[in-house]
């Protein structure tokens, strides 16, 4: 069934769709299959109608005889800097074989990155989500029957279940004007994320919060040493390389950093010596390493073992996640299962008491 051409654009290229082309492809140019061929072979077997139409579309290209390189640019959104550049210069090196080689283990790290990263989160999110909701389900539903008793007694109430008495009563009277309010809310924080002073105040929490800048830190060194040194690999000039890399790197103070360096490095400085100016969010041991590539002429071998470390960090630290966090959201559901409990008992204690 072919799919109206607006759910096309909005369909989107999975990493695992990439990765099942790149592998395949660099089998099938590495026994001597046409490219043309492979590609349309491969577009036949994509269960993705928009892949399998970009890639019905770079073949015809190929055939009329563009480039494969110059048959991506049209789709460079889908694909990105990083793939279209590597595919271009394979090309006019004539080592396209080793770059989609190069491309495939690139977007497999990436996405086992992503991958460990959302699956750590995965257990936390659902259980606040399910904190979130017994709470609203407790002072919308419950709390209202049991507090209704505490009404009709003419008896001074303690100050928490007083507290606790007036939000439930807050969410009864206007409960639909604080769903909205709460969905408006939502609504402008993420228009506001979406703005390049709203993205930099979030990405500044991401670099200043406890463990989280750990994470993130970890995280995007090893997505910049990995995009680099992929890049060099592929004989692309270091400074389009950098600049290629900023512009895949999602946060704002790294993606600066990165341009400065562009530039710097476009003059002739050293990237070790820009980068002793970020010791906050480059550690002295990358600049020092990185400092030993440039010196041995081996600055991609470094970065790809960079890449490697940081890769295993976070694959630890994920890992170990779940086991930290879970503590801590169980003090939060007892102290809130608690703390109900001690309003709605209070009272009862001092009745009996009074008796």
């Amino acid at each position: 069934m072919k799919l109206p051409n607006f759910l096309l654009k909005m369909q989107r290229i999975s990493a695992t769709n990439k990765i099942f082309l790149l592998q395949n492809l660099s089998v099938m140019v590495k026994t001597g299959i046409a490219l043309a061929e492979a590609l349309d072979t491969l577009a036949q077997q994509i269960k993705n109608k928009k892949l399998k139409n970009i890639l019905l579309d770079i073949t015809d290209n190929i055939k009329k005889g563009k480039s494969f390189g110059e048959s991506l640019e049209p789709h460079q959104r889908e694909f990105g800097d990083l793939f279209v550049n590597m595919v271009k210069s394979g090309e006019a090196g004539g080592k396209l074989e080793e770059v989609l080689k190069q491309l495939y283990v690139q977007t497999k790290k990436d996405h086992e990155l992503v991958m460990k990263v959302r699956h750590a989160l995965t257990y936390p999110v659902i259980i606040i989500v399910a904190m979130i909701g017994i709470g609203i389900f407790m002072v919308t539903f419950v709390l209202p029957n049991i507090t209704k008793l505490f009404k009709d007694l003419d008896v001074q109430l303690p100050l928490f279940t007083r507290l606790l008495i007036a939000l439930s009563d807050f969410v009864q009277a206007h409960g639909l004007v604080v769903a909205l309010a709460s969905l408006l809310t939502l609504i402008i924080f993420i228009r506001l994320a979406k703005t390049e002073r709203g993205q930099k105040i979030i990405d500044l929490l991401f670099l200043k919060l406890p463990l989280i800048s750990t994470i993130t830190k970890k995280i995007n060194l090893a997505r910049i040493s990995r995009n680099l040194s992929s890049l060099i690999k592929t004989d692309i000039a270091i400074v389009e390389s950098i600049n290629i890399t900023a512009r895949i790197i999602g946060n704002a103070y790294y993606r600066q950093a990165l341009i400065v360096m562009s530039e710097r490095v476009k003059k002739g400085e050293k990237m070790a010596d820009i980068l002793k100016n970020y010791p906050k969010i480059f550690p002295a041991t990358i600049t020092q390493i990185i400092a030993v590539g440039e010196e041995t002429g081996a600055v991609d071998e470094v970065l790809e073992n960079l890449a490697d470390f940081y890769e295993d960090e976070v694959y630890q630290t994920m890992n170990t996640l779940p086991t930290i966090i879970e503590p801590i959201l169980m003090l939060l559901i007892g102290f809130g299962v608690a703390g109900i409990a001690l309003a709605i008992m209070m009272p009862m204690y001092s009745l009996t008491q009074s008796f």
